[in-house]
């Protein structure tokens, strides 16, 4: 649980695989915060996005600054709509139905392809998940255990079941 102004909360942790290499827990960006803090305690309206946009990083974001996401060689945030298709019920890895486990923890059911690399793309030391395919709202973001270089011709992938979401378990 993590503590700020007396509040506690869990942070949203991801472990991925990006060529073998796995992510750190991940973090909310306070604009993701503030947002649910405002729709579930002041009955604020927040509407949830229908896609979520996954993106790598050269430099991390950090809750309240936006890192440096890949810029060029083909390099576009990957679409994945919110869906009980695309992210498993809580249950088992897999699942299509709604959640019904006490892990609190889903993962993506389908491969996560970047575009082919058509110029190199440094080495990636982050992922974020935004709430646009371009700008837009960086919701949360994890480091990679291990950064990867991404070069012109090479492909970064998530395989289903590799890019997990853990709320407070």
């Amino acid at each position: 649980m993590k503590s700020r102004n007396g509040l506690k909360y869990g942070l949203i942790g991801l472990a991925i695989t990006l060529f073998s290499g796995l992510a750190n827990a991940a973090a909310m960006t306070n604009y993701l915060e503030n947002k649910l803090i405002d729709a579930f305690l002041r009955a604020q309206s927040y509407t949830f996005p229908a896609t979520l946009y996954i993106g790598l990083y050269t430099v991390c974001p950090t809750d309240s600054t936006a890192g440096t996401e890949v810029t060029g060689g083909s390099y576009a945030r990957v679409a994945v709509t919110s869906s009980l298709a695309n992210w498993a019920g809580t249950q088992s890895a897999g699942s299509t139905t709604a959640s019904s486990g006490t892990g609190g923890t889903t993962s993506n059911n389908a491969t996560i392809t970047f575009p082919t690399a058509t110029a190199d793309w440094g080495t990636q030391v982050c992922l974020g998940v935004s709430d646009a395919s371009t700008s837009g709202n960086l919701l949360f973001y994890a480091a990679l255990t291990a950064s990867r270089n991404i070069t012109n011709g090479s492909t970064a992938s998530f395989a289903a079941g590799t890019l997990t979401f853990q709320i407070d378990d």
